[in-house]
């Protein structure tokens, strides 16, 4: 029997819609703090009409693929469980949109702004929240299989193989089509220096990110009844196990330090409610770790330009999250049991598969029909005319 919701229940997951929504100005200014200065009005505008455009596709669509439930009725019909429904929705749909915002990151600086929207719409509408389905709501009998052959199905409480994973795989064919910004690598293969406009906007963007994610993580439990203090504490030391890692490998650069929690959150997503503390302290340093060496090596030695590391942040780390969820969650290790190794590795390839066919697939297109990529001038002047013109120089004034 499916439990009463009650307002305080609606009140509950409405603070954590509100508190994953104001994530999104995390994303702004992580973003704007590491492009150019140029591209800085590009960043700003990029999230907030993506955020936008995310609502309109899960409205629509996303969510009717990914719960089988849609608004298309009564106001009286909307309003029961004092409209549960809707702040679910909200709830849900600041996770979906998320998506967007990560690989907004990765093709930062030469992306044009149109085809990314249609991107996005396809994206949220339809990729997402296919593999949502089988995830989070029994699509495709999917995880009844995985109970029976293994015992227990995949979990992933708050994301980092749904959302994280999924938004850094998808951002990975993005990126590798759009290929690296005019100057980034030389003839010679040198790498050309392009550092953060401004350490101060990116290290507000990571605490804007760090401080949202509490809500993230504990108000995953969707109802009052089911929060747990154990998703705090360990968020908390995934949160210090990744900043302390990346600060130590990544020689205190404040990239790397302030990415560092942000890696550690995006690992223990999906174990938060079951592992112990100190289990999730290692699967933060582990994905610290793992954040500086992978951006290094995609930056440095395979040249693949992927601006903020979108890719090894929440594509890698996620990944890694989905399956320490099935190492550390284990009763062996301190952990709250209920879980196995087998449905968290399976899943998780899942999701990389989905992510990489459907962003390939949608992508491609979008480059060969309309185009993908700022043309050289463009992008030389610091971002898509069509949000440059708006910007205030001698030459054009606003009309405002």
């Amino acid at each position: 029997m499916e439990a009463l919701k009650t307002s305080s229940d609606v009140l509950f997951i409405l603070l954590g819609g509100i508190m994953v929504l104001a994530m999104h100005a995390g994303f702004a200014f992580l973003e704007l703090g590491t492009v150019r200065k140029k591209n800085q009005v590009n960043a700003l505008v990029k999230i907030l009409v993506d955020f936008s455009i995310s609502t309109m596709a899960y409205f629509f669509v996303g969510y009717t693929i990914a719960y089988g439930v849609n608004f298309f009725t009564g106001a009286e019909s909307l309003m029961q469980k004092n409209g549960y429904e809707l702040t679910r929705f909200f709830f849900l749909l600041t996770f979906a949109a998320a998506i967007p915002a990560i690989i907004s990151g990765g093709i930062a600086e030469r992306a044009r702004f149109n085809p990314q929207l249609i991107a996005t719409f396809l994206i949220v509408g339809f990729i997402y929240p296919f593999y949502e389905s089988i995830a989070w709501n029994q699509a495709f009998g999917i995880q009844a299989w995985l109970k029976a052959s293994f015992g227990e199905e995949f979990h992933d409480f708050a994301g980092s193989v749904v959302v994280h994973a999924m938004g850094g795989w998808i951002a990975l064919p993005a990126v590798l089509l759009l290929g690296a910004r005019h100057g980034r690598y030389t003839k010679e293969g040198r790498i050309s220096a392009h550092p953060p406009s401004s350490i101060p906007f990116l290290a507000l963007g990571a605490w804007i990110l760090t401080v949202g994610w509490f809500g993230f993580n504990v108000m995953s439990a969707q109802t009052l009844d089911k929060i747990s203090g154990l998703v705090a504490m360990n968020s908390l030391m995934a949160m210090v196990g990744g900043t302390l890692v990346a600060t130590v490998l990544g020689k205190n650069d404040p990239g790397f330090v302030h990415n560092g929690p942000l890696a550690g959150l995006v690992a223990v997503c999906a174990g938060s409610d079951i592992m112990h503390p100190m289990g999730a302290l290692v699967v933060g340093g582990v994905a610290g770790a793992l954040f500086v060496v992978m951006f290094t090596l995609t930056q440095n030695r395979w040249k693949i330009d992927d601006v903020l590391g979108v890719w090894p942040l929440h594509g890698l780390c996620g990944a890694w999250g989905g399956i320490a969820a099935g190492i550390f969650g284990q009763k062996a290790l301190g952990g709250a049991g209920g879980i196995a190794f087998m449905p968290q590795l399976l899943m998780t390839g899942l999701a990389i598969a989905v992510a990489l066919a459907g962003s390939a697939i949608i992508y491609s297109v979008l480059r060969t029909t309309i185009g993908l990529r700022l043309d050289r001038e463009e992008e030389f002047d610091g971002a898509d005319l069509s949000i440059h013109r708006i910007t205030a120089t001698p030459e054009r004034e606003p009309n405002w």
